[in-house]
């Protein structure tokens, strides 16, 4: 039995550079690292120093307050630096790969065959409950808390996205024992999203399919859970990526813990997009090395919506990230830029302020200009065309920028994450950071109510 949903409210944002279904696998970069501000909320405590060794799911730093969740080595190594910021605070953990891994053997089990409590503390133990994540808060579940419901989704449709069905291919077995897993973690469902593409995901057992058609952000599972499982005050709903699930899978068939993925380098200034096999923590100075075209561009870990600015070419993949974007840099400003048709057959748009609205099907090249300063935010209606949650979310901005907690529970703040937002980042004519906005929101409710 499945769902249906088809989101009418958004928008495709076609880039050129889509990544081409062809897998390669990148050279074992020399420094991997784990780097604390992927987890959001997460205080480390250390687990390790300086010039320990350390295995593959050896604990590298624990969260100080919950010591049950930890983060563990995605390779074999050494230890070799914990950088530090302000006030100390540690903003990567470095390691000295070694040539060849080490594994922390976990044990092999059918999770079906275990307990809750057995496939948890699995799960705990290895650093696998990263992958874990909840709304509301969009931060990583709490152990401790009964999830109503968990949502995984099958498909991503965020500009330049991979394909999940490809780069799982051949990790059908492993992707079906981590839905097992989670089956466990839950007394509700497990709802797994597919679209119209045939896929091995089609064919999942031990799961609810939701069959979703539409717009991006079709592919976010906040839109998923507010059309069958919303949020509401004290209740838990929990998200896992694809690709962990595959993690989370193997961990239960070889009692290792992989931290493979395989991401999409993609974007118009890329020689020959495709995919590539890489481990959590990569350094991108090995993904990157002659693959991109220009020295003026932008490379962002993650989707060009969502994801981080990578500021050097030694930075590391985040955690969460199934791919990397590169795109140019917006310095270089288009003459008269502001007559709206000038131009208008390179320019995407979500108004009819250019005729991209004719050619659905076009890619463009785009950059990062903000095209205008930040203004005031007005009643256009435009924040609602690109929403398919059903709140308000101009007033929901509002209500966060006034710090106005009954306001923003009554307008759905546990409903939402800021990638959820990520469209009215892009279409917005006042060019606020909604993104940033709903972040603050989220961490003055969990402050607030928790």
């Amino acid at each position: 039995m499945s769902e249906d949903i088809r989101v009418k409210k958004g928008l495709n944002i076609k880039l050129k550079g889509k990544a081409e279904e062809t897998i390669s696998v990148v050279p074992r970069s020399g420094i991997f690292a784990i780097q604390p501000k992927d987890f959001h909320g997460i205080i480390p405590k250390m687990a390790v120093k300086v010039g320990t060794e350390v295995s593959v799911g050896d604990v590298l730093f624990y969260s100080k307050s919950n010591d049950q969740i930890k983060f563990t080595s995605p390779v074999s190594g050494i230890v070799s630096e914990i950088k530090r910021g302000a006030k100390r605070r540690i903003l990567a953990v470095i390691i000295e790969a070694k040539s060849e891994d080490q594994f922390k053997d976990f044990g092999k089990e059918d999770p079906l065959g275990l307990s809750k409590e057995q496939v948890l503390s699995k799960i705990l133990e290895s650093g696998c409950w990263s992958f874990v994540n909840q709304r509301p808060y969009d931060v990583i579940a709490n152990p401790a808390d009964d999830a109503k419901a968990i949502f995984v989704s099958s498909f991503d449709t965020a500009p330049l996205a991979p394909n999940y069905a490809f780069a799982l291919k051949g990790q059908e077995a492993a992707f079906q024992a981590g839905i097992n897993a989670l089956t466990k973690l839950t007394k509700g469902k497990v709802y797994l999203s597919v679209n119209e593409a045939a896929s091995f995901f089609n064919k999942v057992e031990n799961v609810e399919l939701i069959n979703v058609k539409g717009k991006h952000p079709a592919g976010n599972v906040g839109v998923q859970i507010s059309k069958i499982s919303p949020v509401n005050q004290g209740e838990r709903v929990w998200t896992v990526n694809a690709q962990d699930v595959t993690i989370l899978g193997n961990l239960f068939l070889t009692g290792e813990y992989k931290p493979n993925r395989v991401i999409a380098l993609a974007g118009s200034e890329v020689n020959a997009p495709q995919y590539y096999s890489v481990t959590a923590g990569q350094n991108l100075g090995s993904l990157l090395e002659g693959k991109i075209n220009k020295d003026n561009v932008r490379v962002i870990s993650g989707n060009v919506l969502t994801g981080d600015k990578v500021t050097s070419i030694a930075n590391f993949l985040g955690f969460y990230d199934n791919m990397v974007s590169v795109i140019p840099e917006g310095n270089i400003h288009r003459f008269m830029g502001w007559f709206p048709f000038l131009g208008s057959g390179s320019i995407h748009s979500a108004s009819k302020t250019s005729f991209s609205y004719l050619f659905p099907n076009k890619e463009y090249t785009l950059n990062t200009n903000l095209q205008g300063e930040e203004r005031a935010i007005v009643v256009t209606g435009e924040m609602e065309k690109v929403m398919p949650i059903d709140i308000f979310p101009m007033q929901l901005i509002k209500a966060v920028l006034a710090k106005d907690i009954e306001k923003m529970e009554n307008l759905g703040i546990y409903e939402v994450a800021p990638e959820d937002f990520a469209l009215i980042d892009y279409t917005s004519s006042s060019k606020i950071e909604a993104q940033t906005i709903i972040r603050e929101g989220l961490d003055i409710m969990i402050n607030e109510v928790g």
